[in-house]
């Protein structure tokens, strides 16, 4: 799951820092508001934290500040790499994915991910929220930053004005990769136990925040 995408996280590496910045015109967009969201997704964390898709380190970065305790898990060698560059060697991202992961890192109170859940497939999606509602307690909370859509009407109008633009790589992301619509979302965490809400910080990022019942 997701891990079908490696070669675009290690090709990503050393480019996503620059991206998130808001150099690369075709990604502005996505990335605008980049910093008010990891804060946002950082107030909303609580004690013990396990964080998906570490990726360069920034949301770990902003949670380490608020003095939560924070377990990185990155699939990807390269971002595992620039993360402990950023973070220090004694902050700990371990190997894994949003579904094949060291259970041992719990319990946790707040699981955190940004930009990456879209990496797996509808249904991959609904089995990790399966495998969280078991491993959190009630009260526990997951706080995801992703690119989704309202609609599936609005999801292609994205990609048809992504094309118009001239940005050939951003469509072909969209394209390419696993992104979904927020009742989609809504029924999978809702009908496995959690509450959700959705917060839009962007024409392509929404925070969804769902609390274990």
């Amino acid at each position: 799951m997701g891990l079908e995408f490696l070669d675009i996280f290690e090709k990503w590496a050393n480019e996503y820092d620059a991206s998130v910045s808001g150099k690369d015109e075709q990604y502005r967009e996505v990335f605008r508001n980049y910093n008010e969201i990891l804060e946002y997704v950082a107030d909303r964390s609580i004690g013990h934290v396990i964080e998906f898709g570490t990726g360069t380190g920034n949301l770990t970065k902003k949670l380490l500040e608020k003095e939560l305790t924070v377990v990185g898990i990155e699939p990807s060698v390269p971002m595992r790499q620039l993360a402990h560059q950023k973070l220090g060697a004694d902050v700990l991202v371990t190997p894994g994915d949003f579904l094949q992961f060291d259970t041992s890192l719990f319990p946790a109170e707040s699981l955190v991910s940004t930009y990456a859940f879209h990496h797996l497939t509808d249904k991959e999606k609904e089995e990790a929220v399966i495998n969280y509602g078991k491993l959190l307690q009630t009260g526990g909370k997951i706080v995801f930053a992703d690119t989704m859509f309202e609609t599936a009407d609005s999801f292609a109008d994205t990609i048809v004005q992504a094309k118009q633009k001239g940005y050939t790589q951003l469509a072909e992301d969209l394209e390419r990769e696993y992104y979904t619509t927020i009742p989609v979302l809504k029924q999978i965490f809702e009908s496995n136990g959690f509450h959700i809400t959705f917060t839009q910080f962007n024409h392509f990022v929404w925070v969804l925040e769902a609390t274990k019942q």
